[in-house]
Formats: C-alpha cells, sequence, structure tokens
C-alpha cells in the first residue's frame, strides 16, 4: 500500500427475515467474533429484517411463490444504505443464488460454501447434515460437500420429520420446551456412522440445540463460519 492511502473497510449487509431470530443470531456473531476493544471499533452493519419472503421450501418443492424478488429487492434497498456485500442468513434461500446475485447491486457471500470450504480446511470427510426439506431435497449441500471428498449423511423420513418440527414447531413458533428424544437419537446414530461433523444446515438449528439442550462438540454452525469470513472480507481482525 502506498504511504498516505488508507484503504476503506467495507459495511456489511444482512438479508433478514428468514427468520427474524436467525437474522439477529447471525448479527450477534459478528459482533461476538470482531476483535474489537470498543464500539468504534466495530463492523457497520445494515440490517433489512424483511419478514414477507416467501417459505423458501414451499418454494422449492410445492411450487410456492418464489422468494427471490423479494431477496433482491432487500439487497437492493441494503446496497442503497451503503452496503459493499450481503449476508443472507437462511441456508435454503442458497438454492436460488445465482439468481439472487445476478440481480444485487453488490456481491452476496454464499454460507452454504463457505461452510464446505471451512470443512475441506480441517481435513473433515464425513459429515452429517441436518437441514430443511428444500435444503437437502435440492442437493445444494451435498453438491458443495461432495465435490470436496467429503460423505454426507441424511436423515431417514421420520428423522427428517422431526427436524423440521424443530426448526417450524420448536423455534420458529418460539416454543420453550420441544421433546428431544429422536433427535438425540438422531445425532447419536449419525455420530455412529462415522460423521466427524454435524453440519446444521438451517439457521433455526444451531438456535433450537442450544435451547432444547442438543448441544454436542463436534456441530458446525454456518453462521458463525459466513460472520468470521465477512469480518476478514470487511477488513477487519477476527477474534481468534
Amino acid at each position: 500500500m502506498k504511504e498516505g492511502i488508507v484503504l476503506r473497510k467495507q459495511a456489511i449487509g444482512i438479508v433478514g427475515g428468514m427468520g427474524p431470530m436467525a437474522t439477529l443470531d447471525l448479527f450477534g456473531k459478528i459482533i461476538a467474533h470482531t476483535d474489537a476493544a470498543s464500539d468504534a471499533e466495530h463492523i457497520r452493519v445494515y440490517i433489512d429484517c424483511h419478514t414477507g419472503i416467501p417459505d423458501r421450501t414451499q418454494a422449492i418443492l410445492h411450487g410456492g411463490e418464489s422468494p427471490v424478488p423479494y431477496i433482491v429487492e432487500s439487497a437492493c434497498k441494503l446496497a442503497d444504505m451503503g452496503a459493499d456485500f450481503l449476508l443472507i442468513p437462511c441456508n435454503t434461500s442458497h438454492y436460488f443464488y445465482d439468481e439472487i446475485a445476478a440481480a444485487s447491486p453488490v456481491p452476496v457471500m454464499h454460507m452454504i460454501r463457505e461452510t464446505a470450504v471451512a470443512l475441506e480446511t480441517e481435513g473433515v470427510t464425513c459429515v452429517g447434515l441436518l437441514a430443511t426439506d428444500g435444503t437437502l431435497q435440492s442437493g445444494i449441500y451435498q453438491r458443495e460437500l461432495e465435490a470436496r471428498g467429503m460423505t454426507v449423511l441424511c436423515p431417514t423420513a421420520e428423522e427428517q420429520r422431526e427436524v423440521m418440527r424443530l426448526i417450524y414447531d420448536g423455534v420458529k413458533a418460539d416454543a420453550p420446551c420441544f421433546e428431544t428424544d429422536v433427535m438425540a437419537a438422531l445425532i447419536r446414530r449419525m455420530n455412529a456412522e462415522g460423521a466427524q461433523r454435524l453440519v446444521l444446515g438451517c439457521t433455526e438449528l444451531p438456535l433450537g440445540f442450544e435451547r432444547y439442550g442438543l448441544s454436542c462438540d463436534n456441530t458446525v454452525d454456518p453462521s458463525v463460519i459466513v460472520a468470521r469470513a465477512a469480518i476478514k472480507r470487511a477488513g477487519y481482525p477476527v477474534r481468534a
């Protein structure tokens, strides 16, 4: 860098609302993982918590309304505010990533790809994948992980119904309690079958695991991974 030239740090935009708690969670993780000693050392973050974005799984599997125009509208608003690049704290929405990125006026980070790269760097060869029906059946995680040499274990149909219940009837419904026997058994099965890491491939799942006492040592939170990558991209130090 030439003497006297200061590179401008970048601002982050969050396309939120899918759901609101996941949006808040990502913002909190950006703050928590930024190595800052004062308010002024934190990143400028713009958030559009657009709760009217149509359900992504319904759009992928059941012909529901596309979320793309709504997400692009949010992207444009955030860019107008001053965001230099965007994060989307919704794994399932990444099924539409190419359409969104092509229409967005600023770059959009790919949370699923960032997660796959992080796991590859860690040397992981087998993962258990927990996600929505839309994410699982679209194969968006499987393609990124398998392209990097990883075996992907998925829930059975019965187990997957329980994953969806945890997401929709647990976290999204803000239920204070949730019966976790089936989920706990699913975690044990995947670990017994060789999963080195369990990818919580829905932004509500880390919240549900913490709230309902399901946390275990080998879970991977894509929101943490993309938050740390975004901090670096914005030009700020990441907390060790």
